[in-house]
């Protein structure tokens, strides 16, 4: 019973430690799933912190599963976007280890926003959610239907770590 107690107390302040954003020279890595009309894929992101409640980041993404009606190149399938993140956890204060952030990007495909929200679990390990979305489009005018995919609304879900 008294090793239990134990394990308990260790994993509570484990818990208690964990932090969804700290601020200035915080490093977040995130891997995960997207989802979109006609394309599922893979997303990866890194977030860099600037200020208490800013960070800046980059994006890749790779559209795997595409219908093949669509034809896709690589380069419809592929986006990179630089990415600016306001974060709203300590803002609203629901819990230290829940960060809701909107922010901008500027991705090969548009301009854009986004909005996430994650959750860790401890100190390096948590989970994301971000719904993408275009705000302008570089090209107005397009006749292939593969130059929708990221160009159009987007769901992120996946893993969240601290580096």
């Amino acid at each position: 019973m008294k090793k239990l107690i134990v394990i308990l107390c260790v994993l509570s302040v484990s818990f208690v430690n964990a932090q969804a954003f700290i601020g200035n020279t915080d490093n977040k890595f995130q891997i995960g799933a997207n989802f979109q009309d006609n394309a599922t894929g893979i997303n990866v992101s890194y977030d860099y912190g600037l200020g208490e409640n800013i960070s800046v980041g980059v994006v890749g993404a790779y559209a795997l599963g595409v219908k093949e009606e669509l034809d896709a190149s690589f380069g419809d399938r592929f986006d990179i976007k630089g990415r600016f993140n306001a974060h709203l956890g300590s803002v609203l204060n629901v819990d230290e280890n829940f960060d809701v952030y909107p922010g901008l990007n500027l991705s090969l495909k548009n301009f854009g926003g986004h909005v996430g929200a994650r959750y860790f679990f401890s100190d390096g390990f948590g989970v994301f959610t971000e719904a993408v979305f275009p705000i302008a489009k570089y090209k107005t005018n397009i006749t292939n239907p593969a130059h929708y995919i990221y160009n159009q609304f987007v769901v992120n879900i996946g893993a969240s770590f601290n580096l």
